[in-house]
């Protein structure tokens, strides 16, 4: 971790909307495959300086439910890197303590991907060094959907009454309820959006966005973020 941060100054969350590995490989008349083939170095970049810095979680959104959008060639390619990802890299894992985690409708995604992320989650359960996260087929918006539904059914079955609803309710029935908020939200390819991500939990996330593209990010812009994160006071809505 670079110097210039101090410990007690390092967030607990980071979030990461990896972007920009279509224009990585268009820039260099590439396949789209190609961008995110490099993509996938990034993530272990940022994996590593995760755990050098002493950051607990780290939440990479991989895959959302509008990816599904996106011609078959590409999802299909999409599926055999994150495949390839979890047979090549759970060493890692296992080495470094931390525990693979999967956020969003897990249900949708190829069986042979459920069975190897399942496989990765359950060898990597114990782990409490670090989390890593993965969102895929996730929406912020299905998310809530989901939440709802959940709060529906208990206060039909009788075991929630309507008036006891409150923000902690909501927040119990998402994907990951022990899961903390984002402290900073890392948004790399200059875009200026959420993108549908962790509506609920980022409400008082630190935003850093850059104009590097995923499959450049690496340790030194990694730092760069944590830097402005620790230049940052975090009021929560007061004026402390």
């Amino acid at each position: 971790m670079s110097a210039a941060v101090p410990p007690a100054s390092v967030p607990r969350h980071v979030a990461i909307i990896m972007d920009g590995n279509g224009r990585w490989a268009r820039q260099r008349k590439l396949p789209r495959l190609k961008g995110h083939e490099r993509g996938a170095e990034s993530v272990r970049s940022a994996i590593r300086s995760c755990r050098d810095a002493g950051i607990q979680y780290l939440t990479l959104y991989a895959f959302s439910v509008e990816n599904w959008s996106r011609p078959k060639a590409e999802i299909n390619g999409l599926m055999r890197l994150l495949r390839t990802f979890l047979r090549d890299r759970a060493q890692e894992l296992h080495d470094d303590h931390v525990r693979l985690r999967v956020t969003g409708r897990m249900q949708d995604l190829p069986a042979a991907v459920q069975k190897a992320l399942n496989r990765v989650m359950a060898d990597t359960a114990a782990y409490e060094r670090g989390t890593l996260i993965l969102a895929l087929s996730y929406g912020g918006r299905a998310e809530l959907v989901d939440a709802t539904r959940r709060i529906a059914a208990e206060v039909k079955a009788g075991t929630l009454a309507p008036d006891a609803i409150d923000e902690q309710t909501i927040a119990d029935h998402l994907y990951l309820p022990d899961v903390p908020d984002p402290d900073l939200l890392i948004r790399t390819s200059g875009e200026m959006r959420l993108s549908n991500f962790l509506l609920w939990q980022l409400s008082y996330s630190e935003l850093y966005v850059t104009d590097v593209l995923w499959p450049d990010f690496r340790d030194d812009e990694f730092q760069r973020a944590l830097a402005a994160y620790a230049g940052r006071h975090r009021r929560y809505g007061g004026l402390a």
